[in-house]
């Protein structure tokens, strides 16, 4: 008997569909992207100006404004109006992606405890391939994030949840596997970022000082299993500190369901 494909939810037979042409804009978009992925326009060079694109692409201006606005909407380019304006390149980062993770998250009703729960699985393997992979820089900028921690706490306290999700991000980049390393690194940016909305509206600045200390002591005795090159100790240790800090932030934010990171 035949069945659909899973992948298709569009019960119309293939002969009988539209088949959508790309517009112009759309087209140019991709190929300026290509560039940019590829590394043919550096982060942070212009790229050509209005007039010779609209030339190489034979398109018209207003069609090249939409591309670059297709562009902006991806935060590869960025453009400045008047006479020194133009689209300068940056590339893609992962709050990029966590932006819309974080959407699809939301559509879908799901809890900070769900996401909490995917990183506790993905993170402590990393920690452990971290340490025995470790190298002099990476360990440099671990200390430098624990650093920038503790600045925050004290001085800017709104700031602290980036540095954390900055922390989970090097230990996951340092484990050498860099599909994992972004999937692991949106999943922090996401949880910290709606743990961040959520303490700022319901604890005291003092509770926020304690918690955030408590993750600072953690953070630092793994930077010591790292530095050692302990794997085994450094997921154990990973996994035991997620587990002692998600009981304590679930149980009053695990059933709060993620909210709209574009908001």
């Amino acid at each position: 008997m035949a069945t659909l494909p899973l992948t298709d939810t569009d019960p119309r037979p293939v002969v009988n569909r539209k088949v959508r042409v790309p517009k112009a804009s759309e087209l140019v978009a991709a190929e300026l992207r290509r560039q940019i992925v590829r590394g043919e326009v550096k982060e942070g060079e212009g790229l050509a100006p209005e007039a010779e694109l609209m030339q190489r692409f034979g398109v018209s201006r207003p069609t090249l404004r939409e591309a670059f606005r297709i562009l902006e909407s991806e935060r590869l380019i960025s453009v400045a109006r008047g006479a020194r304006g133009g689209a300068r390149v940056h590339l893609p980062d992962i709050s990029v992606a966590a932006n819309y993770a974080g959407l699809l998250l939301q559509v879908r009703g799901t809890t900070l405890n769900d996401v909490y729960q995917a990183q506790r699985v993905v993170e402590p393997p990393m920690a452990r391939a971290c340490a025995e992979n470790r190298t002099e820089e990476q360990l440099a900028a671990l200390d430098r994030c624990v650093e920038l921690e503790e600045d925050a706490i004290k001085n800017d306290l709104d700031a602290v949840p980036f540095y954390m999700a900055r922390f989970h991000q090097l230990v996951v980049e340092g484990s050498g596997n860099t599909t994992l390393a972004v999937l692991a690194g949106m999943l922090a940016s996401i949880f910290e970022k709606h743990l961040a909305i959520e303490m700022g509206a319901k604890r005291t600045a003092k509770e926020r000082i304690a918690d955030n200390r408590k993750g600072v002591r953690g953070h630092k005795k793994l930077v010591s299993l790292i530095e050692l090159q302990a794997g085994a100790e450094a997921e154990a240790f990973w996994r035991k500190h997620m587990d002692v800090a998600g009981a304590i932030i679930l149980r009053d934010y695990g059933k709060t369901t993620v909210v709209d990171l574009f908001a």
